[in-house]
């Protein structure tokens, strides 16, 4: 099953050194925090700022080559989660028939917001996701941090 999620924006992980796209899924229940290079933040950003540099980017190169054929992006979607790595697929029509295309999730994304075309996140994603979380938080959390427990 698929969720249909918006880029809710982008942020800076100082920790990291890096930047994070943020999806949300329309209800709001889900978000999906993926951490993305500066480049892919960049061309995230441009996208959902509606800049047109003076010279295309490498996305914008990607749309063009794809437009100029006659192929139309269908939706991005983040397809799996292994070990804190995000793997998604670009779904092309071309012809008449469906592609799917392997991509990091900041390409997927970034040409879809330019194609406006849909963004999805598979469930066992989330679940993953989810899952990850709990297991970090476990690793550092110590016992003193739970207090005493009344009998």
């Amino acid at each position: 099953m698929l969720t249909q999620m918006n880029v809710r924006g982008l942020l800076f992980d100082p920790y990291n050194n890096a930047y994070i796209v943020v999806l949300r899924d329309e209800h709001r229940s889900d978000v999906l925090p993926i951490w993305v290079g500066k480049s892919e933040a960049s061309a995230i950003g441009f996208a959902l700022e509606n800049i047109s540099p003076p010279r295309p980017t490498t996305h914008d190169l990607m749309k063009s080559m794809l437009d100029n054929v006659d192929a139309k992006i269908l939706s991005a979607v983040v397809t799996d989660l292994k070990d804190n790595t995000y793997y998604a697929k670009i779904h092309l029509w071309y012809g008449d028939s469906e592609y799917s295309v392997d991509a990091r999730p900041s390409d997927a994304i970034a040409l879809a917001l330019r194609a406006e075309a849909p963004i999805f996140t598979a469930e066992t994603v989330l679940r993953k996701q989810r899952s990850e979380e709990l297991e970090r938080w476990l690793e550092t959390v110590k016992p003193e941090d739970f207090g005493k427990l009344d009998t």
